[in-house]
């Protein structure tokens, strides 16, 4: 068998940047990496909400933070906001970080909360997580070197916002320096062997043709080689995602940027504000079976804060993924690979958990089927896993006032989430599985805020005197709230660290 050398990327943008950049990277010059995309095919992204799991991409490759964040308009983000979910004027925020308060002993820190709470010796769960009490003050820091071990402001956790065209403009000429070499131009054939079916080669109109070993399908939604070409198939998760479509549009600012995202609840769906420093990126993520796409784009443009910069531009999809994301000698990431809607702002994640995945079963020679099976059922479980914990926020409402959000709250839900909700209403206990994208506090704090209140707690939370409890609770929130203090203004932070030109 020939070794693999030759990689061809069908698609740019976010997921086909991504890739590329990474590949180049890792790769060296040993391998042959291209990329094709033509401007006449625009793409999704119209601003991007991440988590924090895209810093371990920048450092893989060795990317300045501050450099990467004024390339790309960007800033920071603490986590996301909730509003309406639960009910009218409800809200919470679902704030990054690795632990809500601290452990004591074996349970965690909610587990003591539970009792606290019930006897009303404890505030809402927020005033004991980092990220929550930062967001809702507007302050933002990275992570200090220059205070105690054990400080909550040594490990802060955070993500990024940022405009996805920039972000793609940037991952190209990262991508180019070190030998990826981009070809303009639509693509009109896909050569196949005519026994094995892999793909061959892929011709352009223009008459270029780019032989490969191994194709990366980023082409979007259409996934040109995964699915056009290879008739892969696709799992439907509208079942419990009814979401099919958006709006998206971007607005000028009208204030300093919040440091998190804001996803706000509507009569068939919700709306997203996501800050960045030129401007704010707006839509409405919703069910067409509910509402129209003029009731939509009059929802949207009502409740924008800023003036809005443009139209409202439509997206369809239909959330799922595919029944392989490798098939063949064709790997799908990104839009081609399936889609979650991007509530948890979820997208890139799953982008860069492909790359990562690919380059960790990368054929040497010949493509043995083992290393396409072990990569699918990964991906199948990131989907899955995401997709759940994307449906908690729809099933978990008391909200009736729509016939969207009644069809929501009575759906029933995979076995595995009923699971989660049914442990964690009884005693507020949560179980991780395996290497799912989101850990326990994630789920806790979406939990509780979405109106899921335990019945008790751990018994051992029982072997700690009340008062204690009460004085460890009281020490939890006052230590926070003064390390929150100590922090400065987000938009101060990004003023002195990586303050953006405007654009032309």
């Amino acid at each position: 068998m020939e070794r693999l050398q030759r990689i061809v990327i069908v698609g740019g943008g976010t997921a086909g940047w991504m890739t590329a950049a990474a590949l180049s990277r890792v790769l060296g010059p040993g391998y042959d990496v291209a990329l094709v995309e033509s401007e006449q095919i625009g793409t999704v992204g119209v601003g991007e909400a991440t988590v924090p799991h895209i810093k371990a991409f920048n450092q893989l490759l060795r990317i300045d933070e501050a450099d990467f964040v004024r390339s790309t308009q960007g800033s920071f983000k603490l986590g996301i906001e909730f509003v309406d979910w639960l009910d009218l004027g409800e809200r919470y925020i679902h704030g990054f970080g690795s632990e809500i308060g601290h452990p004591l002993g074996l349970l965690p820190f909610h587990q003591y909360w539970l009792k606290a709470r019930r006897a009303g010796r404890a505030g809402p769960l927020g005033d004991y997580t980092l990220n929550t009490l930062a967001a809702q003050r507007g302050r933002f820091m990275v992570s200090a070197t220059d205070v105690p071990v054990g400080s909550p402001l040594r490990n802060i956790a955070y993500a990024y916002h940022f405009d996805a065209g920039l972000y793609a403009r940037y991952l190209r000429g990262y991508a180019e320096q070190r030998g990826v070499r981009r070809h303009e131009g639509l693509i009109d054939h896909v050569a196949q062997h005519s026994e094995s079916g892999f793909v061959t080669s892929v011709r352009l109109q223009d008459g270029t043709v780019l032989e490969g070993d191994l194709f990366v399908d980023c082409s979007g939604f259409r996934g040109l080689l995964i699915e056009q070409t290879l008739q892969t198939g696709y799992h439907d998760f509208t079942h419990w995602l009814p979401c099919d479509r958006a709006l998206a549009v971007p607005t000028a600012n009208v204030g300093p940027p919040a440091p998190f995202t804001r996803s706000t609840a509507r009569a068939a769906g919700w709306q997203w504000r996501i800050p960045l420093q030129h401007r704010t990126g707006n839509g409405y993520v919703y069910s067409s079976a509910h509402v129209s796409d003029d009731e939509a784009a009059a929802t949207l443009l009502a409740n924008l804060e800023g003036e809005a910069l443009g139209d409202p531009r439509p997206l369809r999809f239909t959330t799922g993924r595919r029944k392989q994301c490798w098939n063949r000698n064709v790997v799908a990431i990104g839009l081609s690979s399936g889609f979650l809607e991007p509530l948890e702002s979820t997208s890139i994640h799953l982008i860069q958990s492909g790359i990562s995945k690919l380059l960790e079963l990368l054929p040497r020679d010949g493509f043995n089927p083992v290393l396409a099976e072990r990569y699918n059922a990964q991906l199948a479980f990131e989907f899955d896993r995401i997709r759940d914990f994307i449906v908690l926020h729809y099933k978990a409402t008391r909200r009736d006032d729509t016939s969207f959000w009644r069809q929501c709250r009575t759906m029933e839900v995979p076995a595995e989430l009923q699971g989660v909700i049914d442990l964690f209403r009884d005693s507020g206990r949560f179980f991780r599985n395996a290497s799912e994208m989101f850990d326990t506090i994630s789920w806790v704090q979406v939990m509780i805020g979405q109106g899921i209140v335990p019945r008790g707690w751990h018994p051992l939370v029982d072997n700690v005197p009340d008062e204690e409890v009460h004085r460890f609770i009281d020490s939890i929130g006052r230590t926070l709230s003064a390390c929150v203090d100590a922090m400065p203004p987000h938009q101060a932070f990004i003023d002195r660290h990586c303050k953006a030109t405007p654009p032309a």
